[in-house]
């Protein structure tokens, strides 16, 4: 435990979180494309070095960051955008995160509160234990169940949902583990530097604009300031640069 709450970080959700009801354990390496960053956060862990650890992480980081180019890449040739994405993925940094789902306390059993991630793009890969669920437009819950070991569930997030001009909607996804046994991710979650702002080719009279540009940190610092319990069920993005 000791070696856990050294990984502090002045941004919410960066850092180490303990075990707290309906929210998982865990871990964050900032940057964790950069082995550095991996190396940095393994001499918190293991004093005395752990040189596998690191190197297993920041290879996984990298191919899950390749699949993330890749998404993005998939995303402006789906909606026949002109302009070059790699501005957008120049922008992009990612944060790993390692997580640790329990039973919570009470009958829901609910590791992960319900909400929106205020990423552009989350990608997630777990250990055979299932519990996430997402919601439908009709408001039913459906279990995430992956098609192979080597799958990855990939969550659109509130920063997409803008620049796509809600044309993809952010996921509202929760994580609930009825097993006794404890469910472990690893999540890639990504930021964009700079401003964020629609794209041009997505706008028109069928779809108006939605959004004004916008810089995801004063995004991400807007949700954390909030004081409004419903804010993880609730479109902050409206809020936050509704048109």
């Amino acid at each position: 435990m000791k070696q856990k709450t050294r990984n502090t970080h002045p941004k919410i959700g960066h850092g180490y979180m303990g075990k707290i009801s309906g929210f998982p354990e865990g871990l964050g390496i900032e940057y964790a494309t950069k082995k550095d960053e991996c190396q940095k956060f393994t001499r918190l862990m293991w004093p005395d070095g752990n040189e596998r650890f690191c190197d297993v992480i920041h290879s996984y980081t990298k191919i899950a960051s390749e699949l993330n180019q890749m998404l993005v890449r998939m995303l402006f040739e789906s909606y026949g955008l002109k302009k070059d994405h790699e501005p957008l993925l120049n922008s992009t940094n990612y944060l790993l995160r390692l997580l640790k789902y329990g039973r919570s306390l009470g009958e829901t059993n609910v590791g992960f509160k319900a909400h929106m991630d205020k990423t552009f793009l989350t990608l997630l890969y777990q250990n055979p234990v299932n519990g996430l669920e997402i919601r439908t437009k009709e408001g039913e819950w459906i279990t995430y169940e992956p098609s192979s070991p080597t799958s990855f569930a990939v969550i659109a997030g509130d920063v997409c949902m803008a620049w796509s001009n809600d044309r993809i909607k952010s996921s509202y996804h929760r994580v609930v583990v009825s097993s006794e046994e404890d469910r472990y991710a690893l999540g890639l979650f990504t930021f964009l530097d700079g401003v964020v702002q629609t794209a041009e080719e997505l706008v028109d009279d069928e779809h108006p604009l939605q959004y004004k540009p916008f810089e995801h940190q004063k995004l991400l610092h807007f949700y954390e300031s909030s004081n409004d319990p419903d804010k993880r069920d609730i479109n902050i993005m409206k809020t936050f640069c509704g048109v």
